[in-house]
């Protein structure tokens, strides 16, 4: 792969990251359950190329 291609790639996957963490954080502050475990699923889609990758696991609060 060329190197355009790493660097967007990594750059929209770093962007996933931060974004996501974020958001998870915010909504635990919101609802107040720091101490609660989390199932959690994340999809990844390319529709013009057929992709729809999931990703599922657990997010353990630190109550």
């Amino acid at each position: 792969m060329s190197d355009d291609f790493n660097m967007s790639m990594r750059k929209f996957l770093k962007q996933v990251g931060v974004t996501s963490q974020q958001a998870i954080e915010a909504a635990v502050r919101d609802k107040g359950a720091a101490g609660a475990s989390y199932a959690v699923k994340a999809v990844i889609t390319i529709e013009e190329l057929g992709l729809a990758h999931e990703v599922k696991g657990e997010i353990k609060g630190d109550g």
